[in-house]
């Protein structure tokens, strides 16, 4: 409390006080005097604390026992004094815990104020509080700010100033509806809010609703969000989502138009094996040189096949991953994936081109592109395609100790690495590690390829190199037994060196050793 209001009460109390003593004695009545220190005590309720009440009420007492000691009544009646004294006395104690009590209950107030205007004013959510008229009572600092309105401008406006023209013609009927029916919900369930600032822009919101009643009278409190951070976020995600399906559409239609570029090759290719047929039939009366030709007819197809599986593979796994990938941090991780899927077309079409004809490669009309690129980056893309033909529980373990870049045809080594470690998860079982480790030895590429597969028989292994050869212990395997043979021309072609090691049911290790090309 304020000196001033102290100061008042003192001089309140002072004259009470003085003329209870006054009246007292020349009415000879302890009645007076009780009620005007009585008095006294309960003019100490207005100053804070609980000191001036116990003073007061100490006062109290020790002045109703000197004033009974010094002015006894004419006729004294002992037991009779002692109970009015007692009376007196206990009074005077009930009026101070009365006082205490009060003084309690106005400090648990105060501070509960203290507390929920704290509350008020420090949200960081708008609050706006409506008397049934739908005039603002009151609104807090956030409020203001969120509608640019200055300190205390807000309280008396309506709360229509604060809508949007277009909807202030449903918005009365709604706020009394409210009122008849006043409960906890949330505004706009299932549409867009906006609210309007001072200068008449508008930008989303969020409000929930909630209602009191004081002196029957409703007010309800509406609590406010801003929500234009989280919009402008959404219509992004939206727009890159737009994008994303546009992208998606556009690689159907490239991979339709791709497919339609693999049949009609097909078509052509098998066209040719046709003409070829005919004319070795033609040519040949030898019935196993018939059946050898067909047998060369269905594996090339099959070879074919083989080749173009993997970054068919490829694209169909990328444009599944992307579709998991809708958060707007996911942008990175989608853009990696349709790289991936451009990638792996430019990569079937090249196996389209290339491939098709075994003469290209026989007659050397397959052309080296040498390029530097990083090592660790190139393993992990290769590591990262072969993912999706992987069994259950196999693994790929990998390693290129300190290698950064390497100069060489990376298509080309991209076609090797990717046919053997292919081979190696075929014919490896369920729970099984293959490991791909490269370092660098006297100045050229040596990559390791172990496995533990099924193994190669020894008397097998001296042929595996040679076209359309397969091993005897792979007849249930799907397979062309042409895979190795070209990875062998692609290692002639790179200038390099490879060697292979099988044991039965223990796996295969290949190796392969590449010069640095010139760039």
């Amino acid at each position: 409390m304020r000196p001033t209001t102290v100061k008042t009460i003192s001089l309140v109390a002072i004259p009470v006080v003085a003329i209870s003593f006054l009246l007292a004695w020349l009415l000879k009545d302890n009645k007076v005097m009780m009620t005007g220190l009585t008095l006294l005590i309960v003019l100490t309720s207005f100053i804070p604390g609980t000191r001036s009440t116990l003073l007061a009420g100490i006062a109290t007492m020790v002045l109703i026992t000197l004033w009974s000691a010094l002015f006894p009544p004419e006729q004294f009646d002992l037991i009779r004094e002692l109970l009015v004294q007692l009376y007196m006395l206990s009074l005077a104690a009930f009026t101070m815990i009365m006082v205490f009590y009060y003084k309690r209950v106005q400090e648990n107030y105060n501070i509960e104020k203290a507390h929920m205007t704290c509350l008020f004013e420090n949200a960081t959510e708008g609050i706006l509080l409506t008397n049934r008229k739908g005039v603002i009572v009151m609104a807090n600092r956030a409020a203001e700010e969120m509608f640019d309105y200055s300190a205390g401008e807000l309280d008396g406006l309506s709360i229509e100033n604060l809508i949007p023209q277009r909807y202030q013609h449903n918005h009365s009927s709604h706020r009394e509806g409210f009122y008849h029916q006043p409960n906890n919900r949330y505004m706009g369930k299932g549409r867009d809010l906006f609210a309007r600032k001072k200068d008449q822009s508008e930008f989303p919101v969020e409000i929930s609703l909630s209602s009191y009643n004081q002196n029957d009278e409703t007010f309800v409190i509406a609590f406010i969000v801003d929500i234009t951070s989280r919009k402008e976020a959404e219509n992004k995600l939206a727009s890159q989502r737009e994008d994303l399906e546009k992208a998606s559409q556009d690689m159907r239609v490239l991979n339709t138009q791709l497919e339609e570029k693999v049949e009609g090759r097909t078509v052509v290719l098998q066209e040719a094996l046709e003409k070829l047929e005919i004319s070795q039939k033609e040519l040949s009366t030898s019935l196993d040189k018939e059946r050898q030709l067909n047998e060369i007819k269905s594996r090339f197809v099959s070879m074919a096949s083989h080749e173009f599986r993997t970054p068919l593979s490829t694209i169909l796994s990328s444009a599944t991953l992307i579709a998991k990938f809708p958060e707007i941090d996911d942008q990175p991780k989608r853009e990696k994936h349709v790289g991936r899927i451009k990638d792996s077309v430019k990569h079937l079409n090249e196996l389209l081109e290339d491939f098709l004809s075994l003469g290209k490669l026989e007659e050397g009309k397959v052309s080296i592109s040498a390029i530097e690129f990083s090592v660790p980056e190139f393993f992990d893309d290769i590591v990262d395609e072969v993912k999706p033909q992987l069994k259950k529980d196999q693994k790929i373990e990998y390693s290129y100790a300190s290698l950064t870049n390497f100069v060489t045809d990376k298509r080309m080594l991209k076609n090797i690495l990717l046919n053997i470690l292919s081979n190696g998860i075929k014919f490896s079982g369920e729970g099984t590690v293959i490991s791909l480790e490269a370092c660098l030895e006297d100045y050229q590429l040596k990559i390791i390829v172990k496995d533990q597969g099924i193994g190669i028989p020894e008397e097998d292994q001296k042929h595996l190199f040679a076209t359309f050869f397969r091993a005897a212990n792979v007849s249930n395997t799907q397979g062309t037994g042409l895979g190795l043979a070209i990875v062998k021309r692609y290692v002639n072609l790179l200038k390099g060196e490879i060697s292979l090691q099988s044991v039965l049911e223990l796996g295969t290790t290949i190796t392969m050793k590449l010069p640095q090309l010139q760039a």
